[in-house]
């Protein structure tokens, strides 16, 4: 047993074992890990669990961090969507990858955070065992297995907005030209910048999502103006994103561009026989959050995969939290 990592990883082993993994993400393609490799400022590693020459187990790790100052102390790895593990991998596989992850950032990274979308509860102790602590984190997902019943489920104030936009003439159509991804981008981008207050990829990282085979863009527009949308990352059928969205509600109220853009992206992947379709978060159990009321109103399923933290470096994660504490009291 022996763990690969990047061009040691065989492109063709990978790809084969990520689309017939139970916890296949687009996150963990070949294609995301290339993306991610290809923007300046940015890098992934992946890593991989080989026994026999087979892939057991598999990991993207993506590399980030701020501008500036602020980029010592926010280095952090995100694991979106969580590992790729064989139906009949073993617990001393998934220690001995987690082993060779924490060893291979110990002076790189502040902390490392899987990010799940799968239930991964069966791994729980072997995370445990190898020095992760468990984050609880809910999400919402929708099943796409009948479309009139999902509908059905939205609460009705997001159906009566969904008509009164429709009866306004709002429309909803995938983005065909960067031009269109770049105003979407800006809507988003404001709402990051001076709403939520967190940092979001530059625009050069979604002009180069947009090209690959990952990416779909959903467009909310008021006559040929685009007002909101959520911008989608999907796989192989399998399901649908929904990474990043906004849209100006005060500006044109009765298209209610954000719900619109929500569902947009609800019915394309019901059109293109997608299993799920997942909101990628709601927050943690214990905090209030607006945003998952907001979610809920969809009917989807809440689930709680949580999340798994590694702290590389305790102190600076200490004091990262701690500026970020400050900054939120100012």
């Amino acid at each position: 047993m022996r763990v690969l990592i990047d061009n040691e990883v065989s492109k063709e082993q990978w790809e084969s074992f990520y689309l017939s993994n139970f916890f296949s993400s687009p996150f963990q393609s070949h294609s995301f890990y290339s993306l991610f490799n290809s923007i300046e400022g940015l890098s992934a590693n992946v890593f991989a669990c080989e026994e026999n020459n087979e892939i057991e187990a598999l990991c993207v790790v993506t590399l980030q961090k701020e501008e500036g100052v602020k980029g010592y102390f926010s280095r952090r790895g995100i694991i979106y969507g969580g590992p790729l593990f064989h139906s009949k991998v073993t617990e001393n596989q998934i220690t001995e990858l987690l082993k060779y992850i924490n060893g291979y950032y110990k002076k790189k990274l502040i902390y490392i955070e899987v990010r799940n979308n799968f239930d991964y509860s069966a791994f729980n102790e072997t995370f445990l065992n190898s020095g992760w602590s468990y984050i609880p984190y809910l999400n919402f997902q929708i099943k796409c297995d009948n479309r009139e019943k999902v509908i059905e489920k939205f609460n009705r104030r997001r159906r009566r907005e969904i008509k009164i936009a429709q009866e306004a003439g709002t429309t909803i159509c995938e983005a065909k030209t960067i031009e269109e991804l770049r105003d979407l981008y800006n809507i988003i981008a404001d709402l990051y910048k001076n709403k939520i207050k967190k940092p979001i990829f530059p625009l050069v990282f979604f002009e180069h999502f947009f090209t690959t085979n990952l990416c779909k863009v959903i467009l909310v527009k008021a006559e040929d103006t685009v007002i909101g949308g959520v911008i989608c990352i999907k796989d192989e059928n399998k399901g649908v994103y929904g990474w990043y969205g906004a849209g100006l509600d005060k500006e044109y109220k009765k298209n209610s561009p954000v719900v619109m853009g929500i569902y947009g992206a609800i019915m394309y992947a019901f059109d293109n026989n997608y299993l799920f379709y997942d909101f990628m978060g709601a927050g943690k159990p214990e905090e209030k959050y607006g945003v998952r009321k907001f979610k809920e109103e969809f009917g989807g399923d809440l689930v709680e995969y949580g999340r798994y933290l590694k702290i590389v470096n305790k102190l600076l994660y200490k004091l990262g939290k701690l500026y970020i504490t400050f900054k939120s009291t100012k």
